[in-house]
């Protein structure tokens, strides 16, 4: 095991990057979201609640890129949670293959998740829903002046975050966060997250200290590639945290999400030894033992540079640890468990003379994606 795994805590280092901003301001956003949302809980409950009493009502959780991986952390839980199908589709694929996703036989509930609001494919998407189905509209973004915001009308319902959610940086954080926060209490019961986000704002807060002298040493040692590994709700958030390091640093370092248990069936051949293997370990007893199956296996294989659990409960060799979320749902970990994917995905990006705030000095890829054309699909 690496030493850097077990590195002493240390003041954050200095960078005045709207990305270090953004990452570290998430224990005031999220407490931030939860005010706003109590504030309007009336209104909330008035669109929601006819639409929920509809037995066939189809629910889908709709954006792009991040805003999408939203939805797939999410899906799982709210389907568990509501005892009906929730879907995480991204509009991209909406876009792309409007037949297959949008289904005229029953009414849908598109919950549509935007940063800028802006982006082609979720503006599309909205507008072939509109047109192909029976269709009401739950947006939830951060930017008052975003399409989304005005699109959705009497045919939805508007969730408008704190101004400070509307990230500035290249890649998505404070605002994943907070809008996950927003549709996790919304379908959750905004009254019952009260004290959940007070006890999700702490752990957030105890993690950024922990984790960033962590995620500095970790970037240090140069991987060559990065894979990140989570079930049942940590599978959307490992694909997140994927591509938070694939945004910071311009694609310089490989990255690959998987399952603890679908790493083995051909994934896991990424490995070198200049691997570092990420596991978000759940707090479900059952869940949890798989995870710690594949912590073990990569060990004892001895292929890979370093494995890092993050875990919430004790016990773990070698893992980060996020303190006092030892009775936290899984829902509720998904929040200080990304902190320390955004902290290493930030030393990595500085580490190698990128910029955070905006990476990609090709301007290939925009921090509101550009360059796409929206084709109309055959009647």
């Amino acid at each position: 095991m690496s030493d850097a795994l077990v590195a002493p805590i240390r003041p954050i280092a200095t960078d005045d990057s709207w990305t270090r901003r953004e990452i570290l301001q998430q224990p005031t956003t999220l407490r931030a979201t939860q005010a706003v949302l109590e504030a309007t809980r009336a209104e909330i409950l008035a669109f929601l609640a006819p639409l929920l009493a509809q037995a066939d009502l189809s629910i889908m959780l709709c954006g792009a890129g991040t805003s999408a991986f939203i939805g797939e952390c999410l899906a799982p839980w709210l389907t568990a949670t509501l005892g009906r199908p929730v879907e995480a589709v991204a509009t991209t694929n909406i876009v792309g293959a409007p037949h297959l996703y949008l289904n005229s036989k029953r009414p849908t509930l598109m919950v549509s998740f935007g940063r800028s609001g802006n982006s082609p494919e979720s503006i599309a998407a909205v507008e072939l829903a509109n047109a192909r189905v029976s269709v009401r509209h739950l947006v939830i973004t951060c930017n008052p002046d975003g399409a989304l915001s005005r699109m959705a009308g009497a045919n939805g319902h508007v969730i408008l975050l704190p101004e400070e959610t509307h990230d500035r940086a290249f890649a998505m954080t404070s605002s994943f966060s907070a809008m996950m926060l927003a549709a996790l209490a919304i379908f959750t019961g905004v009254e019952m997250m009260h004290d959940r986000v007070a006890a999700i704002a702490d752990a957030v807060a105890a993690t950024i200290v922990r984790s960033d002298r962590l995620a500095e040493a970790l970037a240090a040692q140069d991987f060559d590639r990065v894979v990140y590994l989570g079930s049942g709700v940590f599978e959307g958030l490992a694909r997140e945290a994927a591509l938070k390091l694939l945004e910071l640093t311009d694609g310089a370092i490989p990255t690959a999400f998987d399952t603890a248990l679908g790493f083995r069936h051909g994934p896991k051949t990424i490995v070198t030894t200049r691997t570092l293997v990420v596991v978000f370990v759940s707090n479900d007893p059952l869940t949890r033992l798989y995870d710690v199956d594949m912590i073990e296996e990569l060990r004892a294989d001895g292929r890979c540079a370093a494995v890092l659990p993050i875990v919430a409960r004790d016990g773990t060799a070698g893992a980060l640890l996020v303190e006092g979320a030892s009775t936290l749902a899984d829902a509720d970990l998904l929040f200080p468990y990304i902190v320390p994917a955004q902290l290493f995905g930030l030393h990595c990006s500085l580490r190698l003379g990128r910029t955070p705030d905006q990476p990609n000095a090709s301007g290939t890829v925009n921090r509101v994606v550009q360059g796409v054309r929206i084709h109309t699909p055959a009647a």
